[in-house]
């Protein structure tokens, strides 16, 4: 297990194009990854396209880990928005009515669970209704 940083935001995709059918294979496929560094996916000892759980103090989610073209740091890590980000982020808005979304500590490891459905997402989260 590692601790890395977290940093979160839209994607260029997410930026250029509306997003639309979020219960698609499409969309979860584009929000279920972690883009890392490859030193740091040698030092965790995760494959590309391996699972990894993320876990912060409000939950945890299982992605899939990507080589990022783009992190040339170690220690950091990028989730797209989504729900599964939004799943182990705080809520607290300090008065801003903006959750934070970038700096967050988080813990990194491998997996072999499962990434869950956007419907099992939703139901750990909220429960059954």
């Amino acid at each position: 297990m590692m601790e890395l940083t977290l940093i979160t935001g839209r994607t260029v995709e997410q930026g250029c194009t509306k997003e639309y059918a979020k219960i698609s294979d499409e969309y979860m496929m584009s929000v279920t990854i972690c883009e890392m560094n490859a030193e740091d996916m040698k030092r965790l000892g995760v494959k590309d396209g391996g699972n990894v759980k993320i876990s912060t103090d409000v939950g945890s989610i299982v992605v899939k880990a990507v080589t990022s073209r783009r992190i040339r740091t170690p220690g950091i890590i990028f989730i797209p928005f989504g729900p599964w980000v939004n799943a182990i982020l705080p809520a607290d808005t300090e008065g801003t009515g903006m959750p934070p979304l970038k700096g967050f500590k988080v813990r990194v490891e491998p997996t072999d669970e499962p990434i869950l459905t956007i419907k099992d997402l939703l139901l750990k989260i909220y429960g059954k209704k």
